[in-house]
């Protein structure tokens, strides 16, 4: 039974409601002498219970977040939907297309309505990539628009963007919690945004670790996979724009991360990123172990305070969000883009309050969303209305810090 099973949180549930009744039922009336046997029976019935409670509570909030979406995720064996699916690399030609890189699982079209009548907006790939330089495989779910089918654009590459999760994070919540297939075509309909191919994938490629999109020194090459790998995959399957500018990344909190240095230390790969309570140093704790292999030179090139500090600044853009109460990356963001120079350009989208979580990047995305795409380069015959000016809570200059 899958970990995400409806029918496995079902039975949780109904397992702790009826240990709570048959304890208070029957068991508890039998263990009330004041013995040392009834003792011990009545503390292991609350411990029992307790732990049915907190396993079927943590069922619920897993699937709720998607922190992990399959048992081998949660334990780290590698067998899962999210571990490495097409391994047989080494069995494929030195010179494999990079076509033979993307394998297609399933597809769905993305429906929206409009005056109570329901159309297409695109449809949503189910796709399996696999890298030619770093070997690694992961799943994602492609967002192709709905121009992409029109006859008029056969010939045209469309600019992409790559959307990454947090950690550990599931792919599938870009679409079930932040529905982003769905928010992208309602802007492209509305034309606030450019038609645009989305990659949904999560950082998270050699689960469980924690690798923070880094080329971990004898470990996995995590950063070489989405940089390089992935855009030579998509570009041999879709018809995805081939140069730096027309490829962006978004991401929040470890996905933020990883759009924000993946754009920095590789502008020939992604000319845009966004960050949505992003962080500016990766953490080093039990999830990453060693990601620098000792190294403190390698340390501070992922750092990212440092990079402005002491390296040329790219020449891409970059929006970072945060929230003056509630997201504690407020004042590193204020410093972040107090940083900033030319040739790098620097936004800010700065809510009044906001938590870490869905519901606060679900109010950043639609803002978020078409303001990437916008810095890309756009083919000409699908260049759409620019997107709508920042609302009250955006700014393109540092805001200043509330007393």
């Amino acid at each position: 039974m899958e970990l995400t099973a409806t029918s496995l949180q079902v039975a949780a549930i109904l397992l702790a409601v009826g240990g709570l009744a048959g304890s208070a039922w029957w068991l508890w009336p039998r263990l009330s002498a004041r013995t040392w046997p009834a003792v011990l029976g009545r503390v292991g019935v609350l411990v029992g219970n307790q732990v049915l409670t907190l396993g079927a509570l943590a069922l619920l909030i897993n699937n709720y977040f998607g922190f992990y979406g399959s048992w081998d995720d949660l334990l780290g064996s590698g067998r899962g939907a999210a571990a490495p699916i097409v391994a047989d690399l080494e069995q494929e030609p030195p010179d494999a297309p990079s076509s033979a890189r993307v394998q297609v699982m399933s597809s769905s079209p993305v429906t929206l309505s409009r005056g109570g009548q329901r159309y297409q907006g695109g449809r949503l790939e189910h796709v399996v990539v696999t890298g030619a330089a770093s070997t690694l495989s992961a799943p994602a779910y492609v967002y192709l628009p709905p121009q992409y089918f029109d006859p008029r654009y056969a010939g045209t590459r469309f600019p992409a963007v790559l959307v990454l999760t947090g950690y550990p994070g599931d792919a599938r919540n870009l679409i079930t919690r932040m529905n982003i297939p769905a928010t992208a075509a309602r802007s492209i309909d509305r034309r606030e945004m450019a038609p645009a191919i989305l990659i949904l994938m999560r950082p998270t490629l050699a689960p469980p670790r924690d690798t923070e999109c880094m080329d971990v020194p004898d470990g996995p090459q995590v950063e070489t996979f989405f940089t390089k790998d992935l855009r030579e995959a998509m570009a041999g399957v879709f018809r995805v724009g081939t140069e730096p500018a027309s490829w962006g990344v978004l991401g929040g909190s470890t996905g933020g991360y990883c759009a924000l240095k993946m754009s920095m230390r590789h502008p020939e790969s992604f000319g845009a990123a966004a960050s949505l309570s992003g962080y500016y140093r990766p953490p080093a704790d039990a999830t990453t172990g060693d990601l620098f292999g000792g190294s403190p030179d390698l340390a501070q090139e992922n750092d990212l305070m440092w990079r402005l500090a002491n390296l040329p600044h790219p020449p891409i853009s970059v929006l970072v969000t945060s929230s003056r109460k509630g997201e504690s990356n407020y004042r590193t963001t204020l410093d972040f883009l107090a940083a900033v120079r030319p040739p790098m350009q620097a936004a800010s989208l700065i809510l009044p309050s906001g938590g870490h979580n869905f519901t606060t990047w679900n109010r950043e995305l639609p803002q978020a969303l078409p303001w990437i795409v916008s810095r890309l380069r756009l083919p000409d015959e699908i260049a759409a209305t620019p997107a709508p000016a920042p609302g009250p809570a955006t700014s393109a200059a540092p805001v200043a810090p509330t007393p």
